[in-house]
């Protein structure tokens, strides 16, 4: 399949961030982490058999110099892709030093991604392939939590949801709670926790409102296991709506799956730069370098990591 050829080219272009950004950690600068990852994966990008175009990135063209939306990737000869991708992900936990950032991407046939434009933020809900369209979207929290927890054959009280930490979640959090459930917390990086939930590793439901480009990197991970994902047009502000409908969507607009993200031939890639429970980060072993990486591919619906080491100047 087209993905699972790219598949080790485009690992080296997310562990080539990766060592990009590893001296940075805890040096509360994520301008310049983040700077440097870009810079390194989109050098690396630029020798990888495709002609790709990057669907998200990290914005439109007249705020990023570098991977911006439209731009073209790739050695321009080989099959036509779209790429979503964040070259940290958690660029406060890079700043601080703290586990849990990533350098994420997805891949998928050129015009299968959903385009969200001015959209910049949705309402997401993702689970592992068990309880795969067995929760309505638009029902009450403790009904999905119970439908949910039957799904998964487990009490209310034995799930963990994951949900960012955010002032527009407190409500959110409180009714989990009271459901029964227990909530994991993180400031940051819904792609980690939508991609463990899809997993069914350590977190049984994403939960709440992120940014719709991590919402389609999610998607892809989610899709090629198996999962299930919705999410909401969720603007947060005025302004933002009135771009999304002039965009040709609506606050509020349910989106499925298979409008997030197109087909089955899928990759996803992340590689840790600092470590958690997701992935290790980027260790030195003397002159040694080494990654972990996580790689899903949607044609087989397999995951595996790889562990690689380098010499720190290769």
């Amino acid at each position: 399949m087209t993905m699972e050829k790219l598949t080790m080219p485009l690992v080296r272009t997310t562990e080539a961030a990766a060592r990009a950004a590893e001296p940075w950690i805890g040096r509360g600068e994520k301008e310049q982490g983040d700077g440097a990852a870009v810079e390194a994966i989109r050098q690396a990008m630029a020798t990888v058999p495709m002609a790709g175009e990057v669907v998200i990135g990290e914005g439109e063209k007249d705020e990023a110099p570098m991977l911006y939306n439209g731009e073209e990737v790739g050695d321009g000869e080989g099959p036509t892709i779209d790429i979503a991708v964040d070259p940290v992900e958690g660029t406060n936990f890079l700043a601080k030093g703290m586990p849990g950032s990533i350098v994420v991407l997805a891949a998928s046939l050129s015009g299968n991604m959903f385009r969200p434009g001015p959209g910049f933020y949705v309402d997401k809900l993702v689970v592992p392939a068990a309880a795969c369209g067995k929760i309505d979207p638009q029902a009450p929290l403790a009904s999905k939590l119970g439908d949910l927890a039957s799904a998964l054959d487990k009490q209310v009280e034995d799930l963990r949801i994951f949900v960012l930490d955010k002032p527009r979640h407190q409500d959110m959090i409180g009714e989990i709670r009271s459901a029964g459930a227990s909530v994991r917390l993180a400031s940051d990086g819904d792609v980690s926790g939508g991609v463990m939930a899809a997993l069914g590793d350590s977190v049984d439901a994403l939960m709440g409102i992120g940014g719709t480009p991590e919402g389609v990197i999610t998607a892809c991970a989610a899709k090629a296991v198996g999962g299930d994902m919705v999410a909401a047009m969720a603007p947060q502000k005025d302004d933002e709506a009135a771009k999304i409908r002039e965009f040709g969507l609506e606050p509020g607009q349910v989106l499925t799956m298979d409008e997030l993200v197109k087909g089955e031939d899928l990759l996803f890639v992340a590689t840790g730069v600092t470590s958690s429970d997701f992935l290790d980060g980027v260790r030195h072993y003397g002159e040694v370098v080494s990654t972990d990486t996580m790689v899903i591919t949607g044609a087989h619906g397999t995951v595996q990591r790889i562990h690689t080491e380098k010499p720190m100047n290769d």
